[in-house]
């Protein structure tokens, strides 16, 4: 149909030059501009308690939150558990961004807080698992456009830079024997490393010894603070008190800044 129209155009345009009809100006362009719908930016939808992701360790371990979540009854290794908002806003009225130290405090306190009523566990026995909170805010874009979310996750720790399959549900799954803290060796030496006990160990935690103070003290000073407690405990899960094996481990510094201020008891598995 639009190349008839076409033809009869031409057509038309011939006759009206033949007959010597004077020519009209083209019309000027129009000027008025075309009306444009302005589209919000999309914030992204807001993340709900229950629901897993399947992440690799680097992603674990990252501030912003870009992975997708998967059906439970699907291999995953991390599962929401609390969802909050952050406080974007200063006393000065400034906007913070997502991935400000303010707004990421403010999510690991919330998600560290509240891990142990997840898994019904005290925070002292959390110590002993491989069970760990990890947190995830928007991308700066995202908060522009009004998301002000935190995540809150579990995962565990398999085995170094190795996150384990989860269940599809982690409420109060805390004492699960295989989530408990166990090592390769003997702490101190080459071949330590910590693993889920459900692994192959040779080594377990049994206790933990708080360390006072704001700075980590000097590691003869926690030894002897230990001592007693990790020896107590090693006696008593002997089976001859007389005869038996233990030995302790001190928080790095990179361990205590980020807030572990315990060191750790352990005897042969």
């Amino acid at each position: 149909m639009s190349r008839v129209v076409a033809v009869v155009a031409a057509l038309l345009l011939m006759l009206t030059a033949c007959t010597g009809s004077p020519s009209e100006p083209d019309a000027p362009p129009s000027t008025t501009p075309t009306p444009t719908e302005t589209v919000p930016p999309d914030p992204g939808p807001t993340p709900k308690v229950g629901e897993c992701h399947d992440l690799s360790f680097r992603q674990a371990i990252a501030v912003i939150g870009r992975s997708k979540p998967v059906r439970c009854g699907r291999a995953h290794t991390a599962q929401t558990y609390f969802v909050g908002r952050l406080d974007l806003t200063t006393k000065a009225g400034h906007v913070r961004r997502p991935d400000s130290r303010a707004a990421q405090r403010q999510a690991r306190r919330a998600c560290t807080s509240r891990l142990p009523r997840h898994l019904a566990r005290t925070p002292l026995q959390l110590r002993l698992s491989m069970a760990q909170a990890v947190w995830f805010t928007p991308s700066v874009a995202k908060a522009e456009a009004g998301a002000d979310w935190f995540r809150c996750d579990v995962v565990v720790v398999a085995a170094p830079r190795q996150l384990m399959r989860l269940p599809k549900q982690t409420k109060g799954w805390g004492e699960a024997p295989a989530i408990t803290m166990c090592a390769t060796a003997a702490p101190g030496t080459k071949a330590f490393r910590r693993v889920t006990c459900g692994s192959q160990h040779s080594w377990r935690a049994t206790t933990t010894v708080d360390i006072p103070g704001k700075d980590l003290p000097e590691e003869a000073a926690i030894a002897d603070r230990m001592e007693s407690t990790c020896l107590d405990v090693a006696r008593a899960d002997a089976a001859d008190p007389l005869d038996f094996t233990w030995s302790q481990e001190s928080p790095t510094q990179e361990q205590w800044d980020a807030g572990q201020r315990y060191g750790i008891c352990w005897v042969p598995a």
